[in-house]
């Protein structure tokens, strides 16, 4: 059995930097030298001295440090100290000067510093990007400072709770855009001879005087704002031949308005037009932001910068928003709605973060889900349905964020939410679902347990009460605890603070319920080491009034180990009543049948999320082996009788997520697999039908969503009728190059289709797409169809171009495409471990082998296969992802445990309910 996240007897002063002094101020000037892909520049922090100090230890790595000089009014001159000096810490990536005299408490001080740096192609730090132009490739550099990569482009101070005001300075060509945080105050071409107030011209001069110049566009000198007092994570600067769009919004508070830019390489400006729908959504996320916390947005501008290399999605700089292509530009004239969600969720989810992270900052990284989980409930649920009600979110939140979480949730190799982070190798791990939607869905059962009103009154009470400030969770709770006169320690706590969530059992007699919670793990009833947490459970206990009506019991808990509620058992109820909860419900088969066949009725007391939070519970009470597995399928047989047409998209698509569950387990037995795949077409090939494939002006986004799902299932499981019409599709725009009859919706389906039932035509159509894509989800769309190709020959060529031609960000996606396709998933985990090193060496710092571990290995299914990967992995150094690798081999033990339980199960209820 595998241990849960490591936990640690370390001193934080071991892993933290000392307390002796904290910065106020830093004066950074940068110069980007886009030519020899160098930077250079040199810092100036002020500091308050907090104890007498002989010594001065700050962050700095992958550097090269000039001489260090501090000044202060307490010494008679300043020290200077050589860089030669200085003692290293490289796993700490530390730096300590030992002073000549002593800094006396409550003085201050500066230290002044040079560096110079290489900007690589990392994708953390100070990093270049690139794109090809005239068959050249161009560069341009942008920051990624979260975690811990601030101290690659300067030396400072870089932990969040150390927060100061930044005065940015960048010294670029004249015929590039410089980007920070802050409105430019000034740019000036360089001149050896104007005014130096701040000794940038002079230092300039002297780096001049040493390195002869090659490229004639001059020098200029672009000084940025001061910021407000803010963590060294979320400072910015980029550097590059940018164009822009731009709008702006009016604060609702003070009127005041503010501009709102997109920017983008100029190398394509006829991209550009395609961030139009990320600027609209930013324009209107920010008055609601700003009318429900009460709080203004602090500074003078907001512009996103949209970066061709990027590891993470998107990141939230203050004033600077930056992400990947397929985080913000959108083809206005070849959407997908799937695209069009993804940005406007990402756009919002940064926009949250300007409160949450930039305004009020968590004082250590294991707070990271007071940034994290707040800014996906807010960003992606409870703000953005204020913008696209007809999307639905509050639903679609429990599909996506809450199942995503309870899966790994259900895992011993889960963490707490609130976990330690001794090391920069643990920080960087806890960015997963755990801080993000198990964070986000523990924030949405609090906020409907005291009412969304009373909850977003003291979220704003905590912000106003900590703006600038750092926080820890006890903030947040006294300020929900002030709106609500609720006990919210009690009730959060243990959600906040321990592993795992419970299952609450459902228990009848004639006149009432039994309810027990025990911790649910996927592998099956917790032993007593692990059950011991009780949890303060929000039951939502749904019951039906005299008049046939549904009631909501919003206040009754449970918070023992059991529990019982008296009521009528004859009438319909259902426990968690809107999916609110954070844990999986089990009731008796008789029960469930009974749900389920309230639930399909024309006016059901359930709600779209009860029936979702249904479809979705099945299966992972099956794996657990609590019910077996064919009453999963039983109940996807009785929804299928949905009749609500509004209701009807995302409980299809809860189903089709709960059959793939099954396929993605048993994809190695031939003879269950083709009968669920017999099973998918019975359900989705009539709605195809029905729904045909061409998409309408004014339609439903329902029926847009159903159509799109229909067809991507009912293809991918094998429907001949659909694979012959999309392979059609494509050949028409293979022999004419016209891809309007492809859909965006529909391009990844077509794409894969196309090359898993074509030949090299196909293949090599769709290669120069992945090459040069028209938009940023129609590359997505053909690097995961290169994994599709059905013959060796082909499959080589998509392994070259993993090696040769991939961009390192786009690794992942042709992962997942060979990971999709029976034939060769095996193929592409031989291969990575074949080529680990180079792929470690190759990803060395961002999150990408994490991913490709994850992504990759997560789909073995047998203990033999097991014993090999670890056999593999015990031989690497996997501290980086030691958590998602723990987790990957839960993943694969259950599954194989899951296949030995339930294989006879499943196949006796499959030929006796489906005919192929």
């Amino acid at each position: 059995m595998s241990a849960g996240a490591p936990t640690t007897t370390k001193d934080p002063s071991e892993y933290r930097l000392p307390t002796n002094v904290k910065p106020t101020h830093y004066d950074v000037t940068v110069r980007t030298d886009l030519d020899k892909l160098k930077f250079d520049g040199f810092v100036t922090v002020h500091l308050n001295v907090k104890e007498d100090t002989t010594s001065l230890t700050f962050n700095s790595s992958e550097l090269a440090l000039g001489d260090l000089i501090v000044s202060s009014p307490s010494l008679q001159k300043p020290e200077v100290h050589p860089a030669s000096k200085l003692t290293i810490d490289k796993t700490q990536e530390r730096a300590t000067i030992a002073l000549a005299s002593t800094l006396p408490a409550g003085s201050k001080a500066q230290l002044k510093v040079s560096f110079e740096g290489e900007l690589t192609g990392s994708m953390m730090g100070y990093y270049r990007a690139a794109w090809e132009h005239e068959g050249k490739t161009k560069h341009y550099s942008l920051t990624q400072f979260e975690p811990t990569a601030a101290r690659r482009a300067f030396p400072c101070w870089d932990e969040p709770l150390l927060k100061a005001t930044f005065a940015v300075t960048l010294v670029s060509r004249e015929n590039t855009v410089a980007l920070s945080n802050m409105p430019a105050v000034s740019e000036t071409q360089y001149n050896q001879n104007a005014e130096d107030k701040d000794g940038v011209v002079s230092w300039l001069t002297e780096k001049l005087a040493v390195a002869p110049e090659t490229n004639t566009a001059p020098w200029k000198i672009t000084k940025f704002d001061t910021t407000p007092p803010m963590s060294t994570y979320i400072v910015a600067f980029a550097n590059g031949p940018f164009v822009y769009i731009e709008d702006s919004y009016t604060s609702p508070i003070s009127g005041a308005k503010r501009p709102l830019r997109v920017y983008n390489h100029a190398a394509t400006p006829d991209v550009i037009h395609q961030a139009q729908f990320a600027l609209d959504v930013k324009r209107d996320v920010l008055p609601h932001y700003e009318n429900v916390f009460g709080v203004e947005y602090p500074l003078p501008k907001l512009d996103t910068l949209v970066a061709t290399d990027f590891d993470a999605g998107a990141m939230e700089n203050w004033g600077l928003i930056t992400g990947r292509t397929t985080a913000f530009l959108l083809d206005p004239n070849k959407q997908s709605l799937g695209a069009k969600k993804q940005i406007a969720s990402t756009q919002s989810h940064e926009v949250a973060h300007m409160w949450f992270g930039n305004i009020t900052t968590m004082e250590w990284w294991d707070n990271l889900y007071l940034n994290e989980g707040f800014a996906s409930l807010m960003g992606e649920v409870i703000i953005l349905d204020k913008i696209f009600p007809e999307w639905k979110v509050h639903a679609a939140f429990i599909s996506g964020d809450l199942n995503e979480a309870l899966d790994l949730d259900a895992k011993l190799s889960s963490h707490p939410i609130e976990v330690e982070c001794p090391d920069a190798n643990m920080i960087n791990q806890i960015f997963d679902s755990l801080s993000y939607a198990k964070a986000a869905s523990v924030l949405r059962m609090l906020s409907q347990y005291v009412g969304e009103e009373n909850f977003l009154k003291g979220v704003s009470l905590y912000l106003k009460e900590h703006r600038f400030g750092n926080t820890v969770t006890k903030d947040l709770w006294e300020g929900i605890q002030q709106a609500t006169g609720a006990d919210i320690p009690k009730m959060m706590d243990n959600w906040v603070k321990k592993m795992g969530f419970p299952v609450v059992t459902v228990t009848e007699t004639e006149d009432g319920i039994t309810v027990r919670q025990d911790r649910f793990l996927e592998t099956g009833a917790a032993p007593s080491e692990h059950n011991e947490t009780i949890w303060t459970i929000p039951l939502n206990l749904l019951t039906v009034s005299a008049d046939g009506k549904a009631v909501i019991d919003h206040k009754i808990v449970l918070d023992t180990r059991e529990k019982f509620i008296p009521l009528d058992t004859s009438k319909p109820f259902k426990v968690n009543a809107g999916t609110i909860g954070v844990y999986r419900v089990l009731y008796t088969n008789e029960r469930l049948v009974k749900i389920a066949e309230e639930a399909v009725k024309e006016n059901s007391v359930f709600s779209l999320e009860d029936r979702i939070g249904l479809v979705l519970d099945a299966p992972a009470l099956s794996q657990a082996g609590y019910v077996k597995t064919s009453s999963t399928l039983a109940l996807v047989h009785v929804l299928r009788a949905e009749t609500n047409r509004h209701r009807t998209e995302l409980v299809i698509a809860s189903m089709a997520s709960s059959l793939e569950k099954l396929i993605s387990t048993w994809w190695e037995h031939p003879e269950i697999k083709s009968k669920l795949d017999a099973l998918r077409r019975q359900i989705f090939v009539p709605i195809v039908n029905r729904l045909g494939f061409d998409y309408h002006d004014g339609e439903s986004v329902e029926d847009r969503q159903l159509r799109t799902d229909a067809i991507n299932i009912s293809a991918n499981a094998g429907e001949q009728s659909v694979i012959k019409e999309l392979t059609s599709r494509f050949d028409h725009f293979l022999k004419t190059g016209d891809s309007s009859r492809i859909p965006g919706d529909l391009e990844m389906v077509t794409y894969r289709m196309a090359v898993k039932y074509g030949g090299e035509a196909e293949y090599e159509k769709i290669v120069s797409i992945a090459n040069k894509p028209p938009t940023p989800s129609s590359g997505n769309a053909a690097m995961i169809a290169m994994g599709q190709v059905q013959s060796d020959e082909l499959v080589e060529k998509t392994w070259d171009y993993i090696m040769n031609k991939a961009r390192d960000q786009n690794l992942i996606y042709m992962f997942i495409g060979l990971r999709s396709n029976p034939k060769y998933a095996k193929y592409g985990i031989k291969k990575f471990r074949e080529n680990y090193d180079y792929f470690a060496e190759r990803l060395a710092g961002n999150f990408g082998v994490t991913y490709i571990v994850q992504r990759t290995q997560s789909i073995l299914s047998t203990k033999k296969d097991y014993e090999e990967m670890k056999a593999f992995f015990d031989t690497k150094d996997t501290s980086k992802y030691s958590m998602a690798l723990q987790q990957t081999y839960d993943t694969i033990l259950s599954r194989a445990a899951w296949i030995e339980r339930s294989t006879d199960d499943i196949k006796e209820w499959l030929d006796a309910n489906v005919k192929e």
